[in-house]
């Protein structure tokens, strides 16, 4: 611009200054104007260039960035390829090797041939170099079969997996805790069992405002509330939440109210509860227990999917706490139709191997828990504040040792374990409806392990307390059924912690008692003088011999405490000898007789010895 001013006042004085001689003034001027009009000229070329080259430098496009949208563009289209079109079509694009394997692997997960489907799942389970966006994009690409495929997968990572959708908020007028009063109350009301009643019948009646009132004051003496109020602490609603979810755990059971369920919203309902209580491992394992049961009807896989569910198991399948691990693993398990043929039912777990594994399983070893047991914390180690401490090396303490100690020592083994509720007394029980003899429990129990597949393999049998009776009572059953004559042909042993095949001195103590304890049906049934308990010992005892069994016994030298102010020798060794095979003192109570202080304890190294012997012929072939 000043260059333009400076010509523009050079003509005007050109134009009104006096004519000078014409022989130099003019070529002078005419340089001048020549000389200005050049610079002006020069400066705007030179503007005008670097002007051009920012702009094409702006708009000058990554083809790198273009080729790889190009490619997951191209695998996000649901088409139909042809089986005989070759890979290599992929190798004109200018990328690396691992990005092309990514769509390329998701491509062979949808084909025809199982074994190429489990392949491409496994590789893209143990791919860990990708990019964030291929991870990203094979979450939103993939089918139903491949998301559980990956989510059973031990090393996939969690970028596989979509976030839940959006769940929409609960209008203000409405809480959580009425939510699930709607859900249950919409499932049906009839033709159900004294148990599931119960559980409906108090979750619909209690309220939080009602749980609070009682806790301020004294708590009826039996009352409905009183199993639960005493062990959720001081939060009224997760009481009442609670309530719910067992109502719900038993509707589950049900295929039909399954249906329900699902059509009333309850996988979304369920979802935000499982959110809002991320800190409470007992309101989520609730929780998962109800997606396990509804994922044994098939026709709710892809609703669970879509409902977002295999994100959140996939992650608390990684989870350290083995309890919320399993049942993770249980829900994956029944969802998984491409690699796993047996459904496992509420309270069926397996603790090795949770995920897909290329280990073939040879035999099977069950864990039965006795009174008041469960499927985990019955077969953890002694709890450390009772053994010596371990210098510091807290790897070495396990809450449960067949998951850890025994899936690592024999890793052909399908380890499973079981849960079934007990009470020591009637008004401490879960349902006081309840009233399940040794015979129900072992033919309900009976008929989930031949649903999980138990009797299709060689197995051992390990059974704590009054677990050992249920084992006895399960065999003689199968005995005498056809259907499941499998389940004896492949029985090769049976481990016996503290069993009490002649009674056990707590039975007594509860009669002599009951005024205090109200003793249960399982513990009525454990006293001496119990003609089904005789009955049920003479019979295996000659049932085992004519199958020749091997059985090994270990039975507790130690007083249990019962309370605070009780102690009793619950089994004592003349009520722990079956009659045939081993039976070995060891020196500690009733509970710790099944929880080894540490794997190389005496404890554990015979039992693994035991399980090795009984199947050694099995894991070889």
């Amino acid at each position: 611009m000043s260059l333009a001013a400076y010509c523009v006042v050079c003509c005007r004085r050109m134009g009104t200054s006096t004519p000078p001689p014409k022989s130099s003034t003019s070529w002078k001027d005419i340089r001048n104007i020549i000389k200005f009009t050049g610079s002006l000229i020069l400066g705007s070329s030179l503007f005008l260039t670097y002007e051009l080259l920012a702009l094409k430098k702006s708009l000058t496009l990554d083809t790198q960035v273009v080729e790889r949208e190009k490619m997951k563009s191209y695998i996000c289209m649901h088409t139909v390829l042809d089986k005989r079109e070759n890979y290599d079509t992929f190798s004109t694009v200018d990328i690396e090797d691992h990005e092309c394997d990514a769509w390329l692997l998701l491509k062979k997960s949808r084909s025809g041939d199982r074994t190429a489907r489990l392949q491409a799942v496994q590789a893209m389970s143990e791919a860990h170099h990708w990019h964030d966006y291929q991870y990203r994009t094979i979450a939103q690409a993939c089918d139903l079969r491949t998301r559980i495929g990956l989510a059973r997968s031990q090393e996939s990572d969690l970028r596989f997996f979509l976030p839940p959708p959006p769940i929409p908020a609960l209008n203000d007028d409405t809480s959580i805790e009425e939510e699930l009063r709607h859900l249950l109350a919409s499932l049906p009301q009839t033709e159900l069992d004294e148990c599931i009643q119960y559980f409906t019948s108090l979750a619909l009646s209690e309220s939080s405002q009602s749980l609070a009132a009682q806790k301020g004051g004294l708590w009826c003496f039996g009352g409905n509330g009183l199993p639960y109020a005493e062990s959720f602490g001081e939060v009224p609603s997760v009481t009442v939440e609670m309530f719910c979810l067992e109502a719900l755990v038993k509707h589950s059971e049900i295929p039909s109210h399954c249906d329900k369920i699902e059509e009333n919203g309850g996988l979304q309902l369920l979802q935000k509860l499982y959110q809002l209580h991320k800190d409470c491992l007992k309101v989520q394992r609730h929780i998962i227990r109800i997606i396990g049961n509804m994922a044994l009807n098939e026709h709710l896989h892809s609703t669970i999917v879509h409902a977002g569910w295999v994100s959140l198991l996939a992650e608390a399948l990684k989870s350290h706490h083995i309890v919320e691990a399993s049942h993770a693993a249980r829900t994956l398990a029944n969802l998984d139709r491409e690699t796993v043929q047996e459904k496992y039912q509420d309270g069926v777990y397996v603790l090795h191997p949770q995920c897909r594994t290329s280990q073939p399983i040879k035999a099977d070893v069950l864990f039965i828990h006795g009174l008041m047991g469960a499927a985990f914390k019955t077969w953890r180690q002694q709890d450390q504040a009772l053994t010596e401490k371990v210098s510091g090396d807290e790897t070495r303490y396990t809450t449960c040792w067949p998951k850890t100690w025994l899936a690592r020592d024999c890793p052909a083994l399908r380890i499973i374990s079981v849960e079934y509720d007990t009470s020591l007394s009637d008004w401490r029980a879960r349902c006081p409806t309840e009233r399940k003899t040794i015979a129900f429990r072992s033919n309900e129990l009976l008929q989930k392990l031949r649903a999980a597949g138990v009797g299709d393999r060689p197995m051992v049998w390990v059974s704590h307390s009054m677990g050992g009776l249920l084992v006895k009572k399960m065999l003689l059953e199968a005995s005498q059924n056809p259907e499941m004559s499998s389940v004896i042909d492949n029985t090769r042993g049976i481990i016996f912690y503290s069993v009490p095949h002649h009674g056990s001195h707590l039975a007594d103590y509860s009669v002599n008692v009951r005024y205090l304890l109200f003793p249960s049906l399982e513990v009525k049934e454990l006293s001496k003088d119990c003609p089904a308990l005789k009955a049920l010992q003479d019979d295996f005892l000659k049932f085992a011999k004519d199958r020749n069994f091997q059985v090994l016994s270990f039975v507790e030298t130690l007083p249990t405490c019962i309370g605070s102010m009780l102690k009793l020798h619950v089994v004592p060794v003349d009520s722990a000898d079956l009659g045939i095979g081993d039976l070995i003192p060891v020196d500690v109570n009733h509970l710790n007789i099944c929880k080894p202080k540490k794997k190389d304890a005496f404890l554990y190294q015979r039992t693994l010895q035991f399980i090795r012997e009984a199947l050694a012929k099995d894991l070889e072939n």
